[in-house]
């Protein structure tokens, strides 16, 4: 469970050193000009992160399921709140795919640009780079937003405790 604001601000960091170089990855795959090879590419690497980045900020769906019942709620409302798609889930094939659909026509302009000789192959990489960045930090972004919120309450309901605990211990007042 993350304790700190820091811890919290370090694993984004951590998340969003992973997705840079899996923007990479994606963006070396979308330079080689087979069609298709570049999307089977984005799918599996969006397959291995996003799960990492869930477990990071502790929003897989056996984390969160861990959590007691109020907790949990508070978890699984935030997660609504933040519209976030990827995260609490599990992550399948048919998930990434349709989250790479609604980013069509990035993933349309990458596949075309691969049949203009040479510049086409670098515009084709540029745009993998960039969605994949653009999704992977934007997941990053979510789970970010929902462990603040859960860090804060728990915070907030610590500093409860300790006031009932001072106000019990002080002496009544004359």
């Amino acid at each position: 469970m993350i304790e700190t604001r820091e811890e919290l601000d370090a694993i984004k960091k951590s998340c969003q050193s992973m997705v840079t170089k899996s923007a990479g990855l994606s963006a070396g795959t979308a330079i080689i000009p087979v069609p298709g090879l570049d999307i089977g590419s984005d799918v599996a690497i969006l397959m291995r992160i996003i799960p990492k980045i869930n477990s990071k900020f502790g929003l897989t769906p056996e984390q969160i399921e861990s959590l007691d019942t109020e907790n949990k709620l508070f978890v699984m409302t935030a997660i609504s709140n933040t519209g976030s798609k990827m995260a609490g889930r599990y992550i399948t094939k048919n998930l990434i795919l349709t989250l790479l659909g609604k980013m069509g026509v990035k993933v349309a302009a990458k596949g075309t640009s691969k049949f203009v000789p040479f510049i086409g192959s670098a515009v084709a990489g540029g745009i993998s780079f960039t969605a994949m960045k653009y999704m992977g930090n934007s997941h990053i972004d979510d789970c970010y937003h929902v462990a603040l919120a859960a860090l804060e309450k728990r915070q907030l309901e610590h500093m409860a405790d300790v006031e009932s605990v001072i106000e019990a211990d002080e002496p009544p007042h004359v």
